[in-house]
C-alpha cells in the first residue's frame, strides 16, 4: 500500500515540476509561489515535526533547533564557498552558482525519499496513521516538484538539468517506501534530518527566492502568490493532521 501510494507522490511531483516550466512568462508569480510554498513547509510542517521527533536538549536548546540554524548556517556557507570558487576562476560577483541549484535540488531529492520512508514507516504503525501521512506526502509532493524545477533552473542551469532533477525528486519517494520492507529509520535521528533540512530550506527561501522575486517585479500580486504559497501549505497539514 505504501509504494502504491508513493507512486501517487511520484504523479503530483512531476505535475509541480510541469507547472513551474508552464508558467515560465510570469517567472516572478513562479518565484513568488515557491518562496511561500517553501515557508510554509519549513515552518508549518517541517520545523514542527522536527521538534515532535528530536526531543531532546542541549545546553537548554531543543536539539531540532540547533539542527535548523546548523542546515540555515550550512546552505549560507556552502553558497558563498561556491560564489568564491567561481569569482577565482573569472565568473562575475552576484553570478548564479549552477551548482548552488544542484546542491539545493539534492537536497529536495533526499528529503523526498525521507517522505517515501515516513509514509513506509506509518503504514507499518496502522492504517489510518498510513493515510494521514499518505495525505500529507502526496499534496505537499505537488509542492516539492515545483520547488525543485524552480530551484535548479533559478540558478542558470540548462532544462535537461532541471528535468532530470525533478525526475530524480519523483521516484525518490517510491524508492524510500520500498525500503522500508528492509529497515526502519529513528525517530530521533528524523527529527535532526528534519531541522536541518528546514534549515537550509528556509536560507533558499528567504535569501535567494524571494528577493530574486520582488526584485524582478515588485508587484502586489507576486506577494498574493507567496501568501499563497504559505496558505496551501497551511491547509495540507489542516487536513492531514
Amino acid at each position: 500500500m505504501a509504494v502504491l501510494v508513493a507512486l501517487g507522490a511520484f504523479l503530483m511531483t512531476l505535475a509541480g515540476g510541469w507547472t513551474a516550466q508552464r508558467v515560465t512568462d510570469r517567472r516572478h508569480l513562479v518565484l513568488g509561489l515557491a518562496g511561500g510554498l517553501m515557508l510554509g513547509v519549513v515552518g508549518l510542517d517541517l520545523l514542527p515535526e522536527a521538534l515532535d521527533a528530536a526531543g531532546s536538549e542541549i545546553f537548554g536548546v531543543p536539539e531540532a533547533l540547533l539542527l535548523f540554524v546548523g542546515g540555515f548556517l550550512f546552505a549560507h556557507l556552502v553558497e558563498r564557498l561556491l560564489a568564491v570558487r567561481q569569482a577565482a576562476h573569472g565568473g562575475e560577483v552576484g553570478e548564479k552558482v549552477p551548482q548552488v541549484g544542484l546542491t539545493a535540488a539534492a537536497a529536495m531529492v533526499v528529503h523526498s525519499l525521507m517522505d517515501g520512508i515516513a509514509l513506509g514507516a506509518a503504514f507499518q504503525v496502522g492504517g489510518g496513521m498510513g493515510i494521514a501521512v499518505a495525505l500529507a506526502v502526496v499534496s505537499h509532493d505537488f509542492a516539492d516538484g515545483f520547488n525543485t524545477y524552480t530551484i535548479t533552473s533559478l540558478y542558470g542551469n540548462a532544462r535537461r538539468r532541471a528535468v532530470a532533477m525533478l525526475l530524480a525528486d519523483a521516484v525518490a519517494p517510491v524508492i524510500g517506501a520500498a525500503s522500508t520492507l528492509l529497515f526502519t529509520l529513528p525517530e530521533e535521528l528524523l527529527g535532526g534530518y528534519l531541522g536541518f533540512f528546514g534549515g537550509a530550506l528556509l536560507y533558499l527561501a528567504a535569501a535567494e527566492i524571494l528577493p530574486e522575486a520582488h526584485h524582478e517585479h515588485p508587484a502586489l500580486s507576486t506577494l498574493l502568490c507567496t501568501v499563497a504559497g504559505v496558505g496551501f501549505i497551511w491547509l495540507v497539514v489542516g487536513l492531514a493532521g
